[in-house]
């Protein structure tokens, strides 16, 4: 409809994550509605004996039927006072609002009086509403963030050699493989593969029978790949071991370009600090909503939450692929992950992502904070819309508004919290490099499996990309 109806909302508590409101559109509006109605049935058919447009609407009764034209009034208003009802809640329920199934139609002259259900999020609170406390890395670089950049460079300049070990494979070992006999996933053949036995890409059958063999012995392995099943032979070459050369002046021209390490070194410092100044800001942001999402103060999140945030995830990634041109198959194939255990892991990360979300919404909602229309004018001038009226009439009809305030909200919370977090500094990177050989020692398989770290001589990628031969 071309104006704004005039419509009374009236709603009540939420029970059991579902919020009922009664709506009440005035006589007037109705009256308009149905007129609109008789004059777009007019236009639309040719009734014979009468101009198009010009039809009286007994003659439109008796044709099409005045319930018919009551119930075509009825829908326009049920789709009309929609975003309008949202913009009055200021509320993004979770799907869509439902509607009687056969709701009561409109009359003239009467006020129409309307029920609807929607499910709305919980409105939880946080355990503790005080700013967090979160670990940073500093701006400057450290002496352990250079090692392990120049460590990396030195990965490309590795080569493998036999280690000439009698013992079986381990977890985190690097062997030197045969793959022949392939079906159903040809991808794995070829002589001399090196492999990383870090338990990340590869499927947990092979993984599973390449522990323990020792160099020569071949064996047959077979597992499920969604519908096809992979099998091939594989026999071990040999346990590897990371040869990798010494830095100094001359490699340090020779390969990269510089004339004494200490000029790479301090090229490299000066690298990563310009990626912290970029990367810092949403990696304190990243972590304070992390922490301020396990403060929130909920057993359990609702499933149909979680099912949209869900969905909205498996829509940004595969939006993300498609970009990249490439399908959900050939990523999963290429990372060696089974449908079943991404899918579980987009799960995971869309229970955290709901916990976030609503713990931002209850901190937003302790600190008072609101979302005026000059903000709300000011995300789309930011966003360089031409014309900001027509925008914000356009998501305005389209019931979008309410979701563009709660950003905004959002926002300030975070913001609020980067303002008054407490942050302690630390060297991550040598954090990590200090607790490796505590995780080297451990005796238990499946942590074994979980925690240790690849070879630090031998970067995943690095083996990965190995050509076949």
């Amino acid at each position: 409809m071309e104006d704004a109806l005039n419509i009374t909302v009236k709603p009540q508590e939420p029970k059991d994550g579902v919020l009922t409101a009664e709506i009440t559109v005035a006589a007037a509006d109705v009256d308009a509605a149905i007129a609109k109605t008789y004059k777009d049935i007019a236009h639309k058919y040719q009734f014979q004996g009468f101009r198009r447009g010009h039809v009286p609407r007994p003659i439109i009764d008796s044709i099409i039927g005045k319930q018919a034209v009551l119930a075509n009034a009825t829908n326009d208003i049920l789709n009309d006072i929609e975003p309008m009802l949202l913009d009055e809640l200021d509320i993004v329920p979770i799907g869509r609002i439902e509607y009687p199934a056969e709701p009561e139609l409109v009359a003239a002259g009467t006020d129409y009086v309307v029920e609807c259900h929607m499910d709305v999020r919980p409105d939880a609170g946080l355990t503790t509403y005080d700013a967090p406390t979160i670990k940073m890395p500093p701006a400057e670089a450290t002496d352990a963030e250079i090692d392990l950049q120049i460590d990396q460079l030195l990965s490309y300049q590795t080569s493998y050699e036999d280690a000439k070990l009698k013992r079986g494979v381990k977890a985190g070992d690097i062997i030197s493989v045969n793959i022949e006999n392939v079906e159903g996933a040809e991808r794995y053949a070829g002589n001399n593969r090196m492999i990383n036995l870090d338990g990340a890409a590869l499927p947990e059958a092979l993984s599973e029978a390449l522990t323990g063999m020792k160099a020569g012995e071949t064996k047959d392995v077979e597992w499920a790949d969604g519908d096809t099943t992979v099998k091939l032979t594989v026999t071990l070459n040999s346990i590897m071991k990371a040869v990798k050369p010494e830095l100094d002046d001359e490699l340090a021209k020779k390969s990269f370009g510089f004339d004494t390490v200490a000029e790479l070194r301090d090229a490299i410092k000066s690298e990563i600090e310009a990626d912290k100044l970029r990367s810092l800001p949403g990696l304190k942001e990243d972590r304070l909503v992390e922490a301020v999402g396990k403060t929130l103060d909920i057993d359990e999140i609702p499933e149909n939450y979680k099912n949209q945030i869900f969905q909205e995830l498996a829509s940004e990634f595969l939006n993300t692929l498609q970009r990249q041109g490439m399908t959900l198959d050939t990523y999963l194939g290429a990372r060696g992950i089974d449908m079943g255990s991404f899918l579980e892991d987009l799960r995971v990360q869309a229970d955290s992502r709901a916990r976030q979300s609503l713990a931002l919404d209850a901190l937003a909602k302790h600190l008072g904070l609101t979302a005026s229309i000059d903000e709300v004018r000011a995300e789309f001038e930011k966003a360089q819309v031409e014309d900001v009226d027509a925008a914000i009439a356009e998501w305005t009809g389209d019931g979008r508004i309410p979701a563009l305030r709660e950003s905004i909200k959002r926002t300030k919370a975070l913001n609020w919290l980067v303002e008054n977090a407490n942050v302690e500094i630390v060297d991550e990177v040598a954090e990590r490099a200090a607790e490796k050989p505590a995780k080297k020692k451990t005796t238990k398989k499946k942590a074994a499996k979980k925690e240790e770290a690849p070879a630090e001589d031998a970067p995943a990628e690095a083996v990965e990309e190995a050509p076949a031969e």
